[in-house]
């Protein structure tokens, strides 16, 4: 199977074509190779590349040539800095899954794997014991800066007990990163009901690993406090650290790409199918950045109070369907992940914005 893996020189896209190698598939890869993900110079893959940004029209219809399928990992990623990022992050990854999908309508290209997101979510599972699962509103800031973080039954204002999220949670993106997240799914549906072509969209859960870009304010959790390791400095948890998250291995969500697009072939056409992407060990962001200290050997992790308008509170996965439908499993626990991960290489540091 020829596969185009666009970002596929990035963190998770260069993982993907490894594992696509490894199978016996014939990965193409298409990257801007922007210096917000590669820093100096950028780690090539071992695989054909065309350099080039999934925005442009002729260069994607002819990265599709002789392709059988596509994994569209190719995105601008993390909360960000503030609002000023929505046009960034909407030309990024809408208008790029836009292009890229109306040049698979054109070479008659029918099969797509996404790289989706948690964060289409909002909060996670909640459930009242008065008045069962609940969905609370957004966290108001007067309350986080009173280091009031748990979400409260709307009805009621009791407390709630967080449980694990699975696909059809309803959508509810609460910042400008998840919405693009969602609005790519569904471009991802209408070109599937469009040309009778068969999607599938992986709900990553908070990914890990060797290789994550380091001092970046666009990365993930796990690399913020892996770069403050190493430069000698104490990890920084938000809030009180005790909000739940779900860290998946970049070994195990390139797994679950392979799995997908061999899958690909058997799925009805027509529709796109949302598989969520987890480790199914729940840990706090505070259980990470004190795990990260000790096997790195450096300070241990400063619990701030700080918290980011737009964070929520706890997210965690129900991956059975993947396993179920796909066959795949995590095979990289948290202790083993996390102790590699300490001493792993990062990316050289990030000068913009992390996309691919």
């Amino acid at each position: 199977m020829r596969v185009l893996v666009t970002g596929g020189a990035g963190f998770i896209g260069s993982q993907i074509v490894a594992a696509l190698t490894e199978a016996g598939h014939e990965p193409v890869v298409l990257d801007a190779l922007l210096p917000g993900v590669h820093g100096g110079a950028p780690v090539l893959p071992a695989a054909e590349l065309i350099h080039a940004d999934v925005r442009d029209p002729e260069r994607v219809r002819a990265a599709l040539a002789g392709v059988d399928a596509v994994c569209h990992q190719a995105a601008m990623v993390g909360l960000g800095k503030d609002f000023a990022d929505a046009p960034a992050y909407t030309s990024c990854n809408d208008l790029g899954t836009a292009v890229l999908l109306a040049a698979m309508a054109e070479r008659g290209v029918r099969r797509l794997t996404l790289a989706g997101s948690m964060v289409v979510y909002g909060e996670g599972r909640y459930v009242c014991h008065r008045h069962g699962a609940v969905r609370p509103a957004p966290r108001a800031a007067d309350d986080l800066a009173d280091g009031r973080f748990e979400p409260h039954c709307p009805s009621c204002g009791a407390e709630l007990d967080a449980g694990l999220v699975g696909e059809d949670a309803p959508a509810d993106p609460r910042n400008v990163y998840a919405a693009t997240k969602l609005a790519q799914e569904h471009l991802a549906s209408a070109w599937a009901r469009a040309v009778d072509g068969t999607a599938v969209t992986l709900r990553y859960h908070n990914v890990y690993g060797p290789g994550m870009p380091r001092d970046t304010p666009y990365a993930g959790v796990a690399s913020f406090f892996r770069s403050s390791l190493a430069r000698g400095e104490a990890p920084r948890v938000f809030e009180d650290g005790r909000q739940r998250r779900d860290f998946v291995h970049v070994g195990d969500v390139a797994g679950a790409n392979l799995r997908a697009l061999e899958a690909t072939a058997a799925l009805p056409g027509g529709v796109l199918t949302p598989y969520n992407i987890g480790s199914g060990e729940p840990r706090t962001v505070g259980e990470m950045a004190s795990a990260l200290a000790r096997a790195h050997g450096g300070p241990e992790p400063v619990v701030t109070g700080e918290f980011r308008l737009g964070d929520v509170r706890h997210i965690t996965a129900d991956s059975s369907r993947a396993r179920h439908e796909l066959g795949w499993s995590p095979r990289v626990g948290f202790a083993d992940g996390v102790a590699a991960f300490a001493l792993a290489e990062q990316r050289a540091p990030a000068a913009d914005r992390a996309v691919g």
